[in-house]
């Protein structure tokens, strides 16, 4: 199990291991193009081969791409549906060039188009990344808060996503869990404790299977239990509490995988502060 963070690409993306260092990550997360729009920067040979001798450099184990906010799959607008499955394609190869190992994406939302059509478009258009990409990084699925209509905000819709994205044996071990602490309490998921906590990760291992999980976002939730409410706190600091963080480093369970912040960056140090916590809980365990 190692902690990191998500780390920003300001002055460019071969800076992001030093910056994760200096916020005491192992690991770290990053955009690796606008998040709210825009066309992706041009990889150059030079950059891809300082970005990996940086991450060594700098003793970043491994590197995660996320990808932009608007992604939508379930849409019925084919522009914005096929618009996304492209991107994350394109997300999916940049992650190989530089040598990353996951790229995790939001789903989107059925509001307009309604839960069973929209789940069906979603599954769909996973499935469609896939042809003809031969590619190292494998695609996580974000389980989300619920909000909206959001696509993946129970263990039983990511359970059944995988089963039908995986009903043509090409697609099979082509996609992966991610698991927000923060989306899953708001959605309903109990983590304020030790038994909730095992509680939960029970009811994932059930519905999903843990052979599915890959990564954690470990952020602490502004809103109550069950708000639906995507709104991320520091650690301690907010609904979940320390008490369900050391819960979920010490889960036995989860101890190959790595947690990735996504908590408020006030101050230069929060960073460092959050990681801190988890680092200390993992020593004791």
């Amino acid at each position: 199990m190692l902690f990191g963070s998500h780390v920003s690409v300001a002055g460019g993306l071969e800076k992001t291991p030093e910056r994760a260092a200096l916020a005491g990550c192992e690991v770290f997360q990053f955009f690796s193009r606008p998040p709210q729009g825009g066309p992706a920067g041009k990889l150059t040979s030079v950059q891809i081969q300082e970005f990996k001798n940086n991450c060594k450099k700098y003793n970043q184990a491994e590197s995660y791409i996320h990808t932009p906010y608007y992604i939508n799959f379930a849409s019925i607008t084919p522009s914005i549906r096929y618009g996304s499955v492209a991107i994350v394609r394109e997300e999916l190869e940049r992650g190989t060039l530089l040598g990353c190992k996951y790229v995790i994406t939001h789903l989107g939302s059925t509001k307009k188009v309604g839960a069973k059509i929209g789940f069906h478009k979603t599954w769909r258009a996973i499935q469609k990344i896939f042809d003809g990409y031969k590619g190292s990084c494998l695609l996580l699925l974000e389980g989300s808060s619920g909000a909206g209509n959001l696509v993946g905000s129970t263990f039983e819709e990511l359970g059944s996503l995988i089963k039908h994205i995986e009903s043509v044996s090409k697609y099979k071990g082509r996609v992966g869990i991610c698991l927000d602490s923060c989306h899953m309490f708001a959605s309903g998921y109990d983590l304020r404790t030790e038994t909730a906590v095992k509680k939960t990760l029970d009811e994932f291992g059930k519905k999903v299977g843990f052979k599915y999980l890959k990564l954690i976002h470990a952020n602490d939730s502004f809103g109550t239990l069950g708000s639906k409410r995507d709104k991320h706190d520091h650690i301690g600091r907010g609904k979940i509490g320390l008490a369900g963080f050391k819960a979920l480093v010490q889960d036995k369970r989860l101890k190959n995988i790595n947690f990735i912040l996504e908590t408020p960056k006030d101050t230069p140090q929060d960073d460092l502060q959050n990681i801190t916590i988890l680092k200390k809980f993992r020593k004791i365990s």
